[in-house]
């Protein structure tokens, strides 16, 4: 089985989860589900950054430690991506010792390499984004990406030779052309180097929550290069050097375009300070936007951000997926989260939004076609699934909806996918439509009709497992198919004619009942 180790960004917890988050979560974990269904050897892995200024400015606010401050914290990202079924491998938290090894291993060789260096700097810094700026990316004399008031900060750093690397970078990036996808912020990370690449500050003496610096006790490392780093510990940096060898080389990261410069740039040319290779894919999606505004902690409100009437009420906001996933489903809440928004690119996140998508997709289209089907083979056959044709014109279109899927799924396009598969589930309803079953006598030709529909839920089932896991399997189970979606294997478990009839089919409660906007 070919590796592939798939990882999302680690979350900063100086708040808890929101639906911003969210996105890039089950969007990493639909592609890690769907890896799996193709035999892969997938580790897929997320987390929490745990250190920084930031957190312990956060744990002073709130009368407590930066340690029980980021356990409460951590413990909010578990319980949120287990509520919405997320398969993760391993769980990280940088304050783990593992973690703290692996980054001063990794970090000294970068110095025994001669790429760090001990300087004076000065500079403006911003607490929210543990980073500094210089007076003209200033707006209003405050942070571009928070608007808060920066700080002018001055200490002994130690730096980070990342001007040693430009070429090196430029010269990388001629050579893997899909190293950053897609081609816009592959573009964008390339005008960051272009423009010129200055050594950067890498560890602090103002405060002591970080990762000690193994050769100078005085200092601990700034939060971002202790956080890229997490990477390369699940991936087995500095143990089994087979095992590492194997993940690193399948490495595919999954952030969003607010790190571009420190994923794109930075951490490649870390890898190269050290002696390894950078990861082997980068794919950067745009932001969530409510009201034309990021979804971002920013502007946190306290409590939990309930729905309806006060989601539209907020411009920006961190919008509780929790709430979502109690309000709507767990795989509605995961369906409208990969369908809606194309990765790559900005989109919008409206309450309405999902109610759209729940009635139109979910509910008049699979839902309805799942509830109709196993009405009708009561009615008609006594409850008894029929067998498919393996003639049937739905055979053609479930087998283009199975290469276009893969092909979707394959480039970073779970919304293509899902589309695919919702163009199977309306062929399968246009021709109950054009037959009318449940208007036939039993008989040959109601049997065919029937047992095709029933072949097109079970291969819809298996490409639905990936986003709406729990959805796939409870079809299987109304339909009388035996085993678990989720542990098909692709190509060949969705080929057509698996339906062999002869089973029970259930009769339940709508999938999805319609929803009031």
């Amino acid at each position: 089985m070919p590796p592939y180790y798939l990882t999302t960004p680690i979350y900063y917890v100086n708040d808890s989860p929101h639906v911003g988050t969210a996105y890039t979560t089950v969007n990493a974990d639909a592609l890690a589900r769907w890896h799996r269904l193709l035999g892969d050897d997938v580790f897929f892995m997320t987390g929490t950054d745990e250190h920084g200024a930031k957190i312990v400015e956060a744990a002073e606010a709130n009368g407590t430690t930066p340690q029980d401050w980021t356990d409460r914290t951590a413990a909010r990202f578990v319980e949120a991506w287990d509520r919405l079924d997320i398969g993760y491998d391993d769980f990280i938290r940088t304050t783990e010792p593992r973690h703290y090894a692996v980054v001063q291993q990794f970090l000294q060789q970068i110095y025994d390499n001669g790429f760090i260096e001990l300087a004076p700097y000065t500079g403006l810094y911003c607490v929210s984004c543990e980073d500094y700026y210089t007076e003209e990316q200033l707006v209003d004399q405050k942070c571009p990406v928070h608007g808060r008031a920066v700080v002018e900060m001055q200490e002994d750093n130690y730096f980070f030779k990342l001007s040693a690397f430009e070429q090196q970078l430029l010269d990388y990036y001629e050579g893997h052309p899909d190293f950053v996808r897609p081609t816009s912020k592959r573009n964008e990370a390339l005008g960051f180097i272009r423009g010129g690449l200055k050594d950067v500050s890498i560890t602090r003496t103002s405060f002591s929550w970080g990762v000690p610096v193994p050769w100078d006790s005085r200092h601990v490392f700034y939060v971002w290069y202790d956080a890229l780093i997490n990477y390369l510990t699940v991936a087995g940096f500095g143990g089994d050097p087979d095992v590492f060898a194997s993940r690193w080389a399948a490495a595919h990261h999954l952030i969003g375009k607010d790190i571009l410069k420190f994923h794109c740039v930075w951490w490649p040319a870390m890898c190269m300070a050290a002696g390894i290779d950078p990861p082997a894919e980068i794919f950067v999606h745009g932001y969530l936007l409510m009201g034309g505004q990021k979804l971002g902690k920013t502007m946190i409100q306290s409590g939990v951000v309930g729905v309806g009437e006060e989601i539209r009420a907020l411009k920006i906001t961190e919008v509780s997926p929790l709430a979502l996933a109690d309000e709507f489903g767990v795989d509605p809440l995961r369906y409208h989260l990969l369908r809606e928004v194309p990765l790559g690119g900005d989109g919008d996140f409206s309450f309405e939004g999902i109610v759209a998508r729940f009635n139109s997709d979910l509910a008049n289209n699979l839902g309805n076609l799942v509830s109709r089907v196993a009405t009708v083979v009561h009615s008609k056959c006594g409850g008894v699934g029929p067998a498919c044709d393996p003639a049937s014109a739905l055979a053609a279109n479930a087998a283009d909806v199975l290469a276009a899927s893969s092909e979707a799924w394959g480039r970073w396009a779970p919304h293509e996918a899902l589309e695919e598969t919702w163009r199977l589930i309306g062929a399968a309803n246009a021709q109950l439509e054009s037959a009318e079953p449940w208007k036939m006598d039993p008989g040959p030709a109601v049997d065919a009709v029937l047992g095709n529909a029933l072949e097109v839920l079970r291969i819809v089932a298996i490409l639905l497992a990936p986003a709406m896991p729990s959805t796939a399997a409870e079809i299987w189970r109304r339909i009388g198919v035996a085993g678990d979606p989720v542990s098909a294997h692709l190509p060949g478990d969705a080929a057509w004619g698996g339906y062999g009839g002869g089973v029970s089919v259930v009769k339940g409660d709508p999938l999805f009942p319609r929803r009031k906007a």
